[in-house]
């Protein structure tokens, strides 16, 4: 889209953030991206062709609201949950103990207008800048919806933190959806985020989403998140962790989208000791392509940052896992480790796992492993000799592959729900 192309956009945008209530920093925001968004570069994402994707595509994003939730609500469940159909918060719980201990679990909109000195300081200014390239940009312009989650100094929270965010195939409007988390020293808590495509809609729409979780001093953060955006969406998924002294983000994500994605999935060590464990799991199928980008950068002295990523190809998809591990000068003694393996099931899939490690620093550990290829057929006859059909053995070495992060979701039922998807995506 050419510069007057955007431009025509602007009286719109500042109509929207108007209407919303925003406060006078965030209209601000969305009109100098707005202005960046033609003169922006697009993100270099290794072996993938990002200019041919349709990441751009806004639709009415002054669409009237979604009145109905397609999540049955379950009056037994007291754990905090937000649900989201579209731009409509459906349902928003959170106990009145948490709420006397401070932690706030609201829409994106409502954070802005209620605690607008919270999100303005973290807000696409620490994690994800608004500058870096042109689909942050777009995001920061376009943002309709989303999450803000805060969590005081010293909070320990038992139960899991849900968001159930629902992307309406039937609408005609971006999916542009902004979730920050941030967490105050030494408190600890599980989020779980799904992603989730509804409707029986053709409508060709873009989707972008940024993820932010800011870990301040001694924080232990478990993320996990499962994604199922539309077959008709073509979409941006950015998750980044800017992780503070002795603080720590587990991230376990599940990649089982219909549509194609360029994902970027960043953890950046900024204190003494900071800590990431990222798990990634994904199944492309169809003609689909996928290219998934997760990094972590060490920019502190002992800090930890392990990426392990696992992926099945169908049918005639492609899947690209760029693994990137960054230690910056002055990290002494940073470990950077990473594995990325993909598991081809057809002749015609296309599989890259592409390790990168870039070291300034001495006095540090790093290393890699990649590999793509096919099931083994070892393993596939010692199961079949056991009496299992071909398919059966497939099915089971698969999941075997993609256990680690299948575990890594702190919810029981999730992890059945996780399952059912993953067998649903090779039937």
């Amino acid at each position: 889209m050419k510069e007057r192309q955007w431009q025509e956009y602007l009286a719109d945008v500042r109509d929207l953030s108007l209407s919303l209530g925003e406060p006078q920093w965030m209209l601000e925001l969305r009109e100098a991206s707005l202005e960046k968004l033609a003169t922006l570069e697009l993100p270099h994402i290794e072996r993938v062709k990002v200019e041919r994707m349709p990441l751009f595509n806004v639709g009415d994003f002054k669409e009237g609201q979604v009145p109905e939730s397609v999540y049955a609500f379950d009056e037994a469940k007291d754990n905090p949950l937000i649900v989201q159909h579209g731009k409509t918060t459906t349902i928003e719980q959170i106990s009145t103990k948490l709420l006397e201990q401070g932690v706030i679990y609201t829409d994106m909109q409502t954070a802005l207008q209620e605690y607008p000195e919270l999100v303005q300081a973290a807000y696409m200014n620490q994690a994800v800048l608004p500058d870096e390239d042109k689909l942050t940009a777009f995001h920061a312009a376009f943002m309709n919806s989303g999450v803000f989650l805060y969590v005081p100094k010293n909070v320990v929270i038992e139960e899991p933190i849900e968001a159930l965010l629902f992307q309406d195939s039937c609408a005609t409007t971006a999916f542009v959806k902004h979730v920050l988390i941030v967490a105050e020293e030494n408190c600890e808590f599980t989020y779980l985020e799904r992603l989730k495509a509804v409707g029986e809609g053709k409508q060709k729409i873009s989707g972008n989403v940024v993820v932010e979780v800011i870990a301040k001093q001694g924080a232990k953060i478990k993320y996990a998140a499962i994604d199922q955006l539309s077959e008709n969406s073509t979409s941006y998924v950015n998750r980044r962790g800017y992780i503070g002294r002795d603080a720590s983000i587990d991230w376990a994500i599940g990649i089982f989208n219909d549509g194609d994605i360029v994902a970027d999935f960043d953890s950046d060590l900024v204190g003494v000791g900071a800590h990431s464990e990222i798990k990634v799991v994904a199944i492309s199928s169809g003609k689909q392509i996928q290219g998934i980008d997760t990094r972590v950068t060490n920019k502190a002295a002992n800090s930890i940052g392990h990426i392990l990523q696992h992926g099945v190809i169908r049918d005639k998809a492609t899947l690209t896992f760029n693994g990137i591990g960054h230690i910056i000068k002055g990290a002494k003694n940073a470990d950077a480790q990473q594995e990325s393996r993909v598991l081809m099931l057809s002749e015609k899939a296309r599989g890259d796992a592409n390790p990168i490690l870039l070291i300034d620093e001495n006095e540090v550990t790093a290393g890699h492993a990649a590999s793509v290829g096919r099931v083994d057929p070892e393993e596939m006859y010692y199961l079949m000799s056991r009496g299992l059909s071909k398919h059966e053995a497939e099915r089971l070495v698969i999941r075997g592959f993609l256990g680690s992060v299948i575990t890594a979701i702190p919810i029981k039922a999730v992890q059945k729900e996780l399952v059912d998807v993953i067998e649903g995506k090779l039937v």
